[in-house]
């Protein structure tokens, strides 16, 4: 529908013919460009503003947990910036995370409390609402770059495949780094002109697109591998290199690069080279395996394949017709270093999604047939007007889509893993009352929000999982799931004051049955969580306990 509102209005604003007039260079009157820029600056306003109602909607539905850097990472280091309490991870003790992405939730977070607008409520939605705003940038600037690669039609439907794909409805309004790097991917390509030929209709700016991707690899380290791509295929088609080197790369590179270092050394107290230690741990110690590899093959065979879903069929004909080997060549590039590396995640290559499904937009647009016909008008000249007829091979198509992803992204988004955000939501209204003294999570490390979402000042304690430099060490998230009584009636032995409340899942709540009523607690709130397991034990739902001697 978004699709279809979208050339509506193109063409009762005249853009459809104007957009061809422009793209062959035949504009009959040259005095009509301010109007045509005018009607091309409402039209952009009319789709970023229905991106972002689409995206606001969006970021209301996300009831679910995905990964616990979307809090831990960004939310939870933004509120200890802002209200001094807060938990930072060992990442952060290390200095392999900047903090310029926190930093943009730290200002909404300021914003908040200076209003006196920081209830449970409120600091709850905030977040997601912000980012709605940078993903229906994102989206605008995904029309954009397929506008200037296909064509109008194009990128009508490359829009549609953006707002309609389950992974980007579940993932791209969250809080992660990744979703940030993923808009800032796209308004980067459209402004490179190694990606597309520049024309006076989409101007390219290289300096722009120079900010841009440095910006990327500021906030994410790793987007460097999608800037090297590009990057080395600038410098490998533009005439002057030396410029593009000396007068740009190297000056635009080093400011970004000062900025963040400056931000970072404000914020760690010392100086601090985030992308160095980074690569340090990432790349040269594989750091990241210690939370689980997968086989070298995964994103070709199941993670990329499960975040385009349906799309699959479509972005692969979409390749071989567009035979756009630049774009297609990037996704190639990104999902084979990404292969190098053990640890891998959906959301690493996210980046990527929204060029596939570009590609997705292309297949669709060939599949549409229009049929030029004569409109004539008393005492005007005739004039050609494009009638679009779909195919019922294009109508099946989108029907298979719509049907396959939205109860996908809705379940996903609703449903599956929503226990652990219910019960923080919960758990911060008591609090916000005065119930709440003390909190104590008997559950795997990083399993719920923190304080971002409690959003009060009292003792909470939950399991450590900080990497050993020590081979076979096992954790304190590692120990409790192996032996969640011994490791729990030894937590016991050492507490001066016993927590007021207890958080865990119902897989060990039945192990720890008797421990719990031994200690005079009683629960007082149940959650439903997931309907599956992910990659543990069946955990159905989230037990809150009290203790009834508060």
């Amino acid at each position: 529908f978004l699709s279809m509102e979208i050339r509506k209005r193109k063409n009762a604003d005249g853009d459809g013919d104007g957009a061809a007039s422009v793209n062959s260079g035949d504009d009959p009157n040259p005095s009509s460009d301010s109007s045509k820029s005018s009607r091309v600056t409402r039209s952009t306003r009319r789709i970023f503003l229905s991106c972002l109602a689409f995206r606001v909607v969006n970021a209301l539905l996300i009831q679910t947990y995905f990964n616990p850097d979307e809090h831990w990472q960004s939310l939870e280091v933004a509120h200890r910036t802002v209200f001094g309490y807060g938990y930072l991870t060992w990442e952060w003790k290390r200095g392999i995370r900047s903090y310029l992405h926190p930093m943009l939730f730290a200002f909404l977070y300021k914003v908040l409390h200076l209003t006196g607008l920081d209830t449970p409520y409120v600091m709850s939605k905030a977040p997601r609402l912000m980012q709605s705003v940078l993903s229906a940038v994102g989206d605008l600037y995904l029309y954009k770059l397929s506008d200037a690669l296909y064509g109008e039609n194009v990128a009508t439907w490359s829009l549609f495949c953006q707002m309609a794909n389950w992974f980007m409805f579940f993932c791209m309004n969250r809080t992660f780094s990744n979703c940030l790097e993923t808009v800032l991917t796209i308004m980067g390509l459209y402004y490179w002109p190694c990606i597309r030929d520049p024309s006076k209709a989409h101007p390219v700016n290289r300096k722009w697109g120079l900010v841009i991707a440095a910006l990327a690899c500021a906030v994410r380290p790793t987007s460097a591998i999608i800037w090297l791509y590009v990057g080395t295929l600038e410098l490998f088609l533009t005439p002057n290199k030396v410029k593009f080197v000396v007068l740009e790369v190297i000056p635009i590179g080093s400011l970004v690069l000062g900025f963040t270092c400056l931000l970072d050394r404000m914020m760690y107290g010392s100086w601090v080279i985030v992308p160095l230690n980074f690569l340090k741990f990432n790349f040269l110690s594989s750091g990241g395996d210690y939370y689980g590899t997968h086989p070298w093959h995964w994103y070709f065979s199941q993670g990329f394949l499960v975040m385009l879903f349906t799309f699959t069929p479509l972005s692969i004909a979409g390749i071989i017709k567009s035979k756009d080997k630049k774009l297609s060549a990037l996704i190639l590039w990104v999902l084979t270093v990404y292969s190098l590396l053990g640890h891998k995640e959906f959301r690493f290559v996210l980046p990527v999604l929204p060029i596939a499904l570009i590609f997705s937009g292309y297949a669709l647009a060939q599949m549409e047939a229009s049929v030029p016909s004569s409109i004539t008008k008393k005492k005007q000249v005739p004039r050609k007007k494009n009638i679009v007829k779909w195919s019922p091979k294009l109508v099946l198509s989108v029907l298979f889509l719509l049907v396959t992803n939205v109860p996908m992204a809705l379940y996903m988004s609703l449903f599956h893993q929503r226990g652990t955000e219910d019960a923080m939501n919960y758990l911060s209204e008591e609090a916000y009352k005065g119930r709440i003294k003390s909190i104590l999570f008997l559950m795997p490390c990083h399993s719920t929000p923190y304080y971002s979402t409690l959003h009060s000042n009292i003792p909470m304690q939950f399991l450590d999982c900080t990497p050993s430099e020590e081979k076979g060490r096992f954790d304190e998230s590692d120990r409790f799931m192996m032996d969640p009584l011994g490791f729990a009636s030894e937590l016991a032995g050492n507490w001066s004051e016993p927590p007021s409340h207890i958080v865990l899942f119902a897989s060990e709540e039945t192990k720890l049955r008797d421990f719990i009523i031994q200690r005079s607690f009683k629960e007082v709130k149940r959650f439903f969580h997931a309907h599956f397991k992910v990659d543990r034990d069946l955990q159905s739902s989230v037990v809150v306990y009290a203790n009834i001697e508060e």
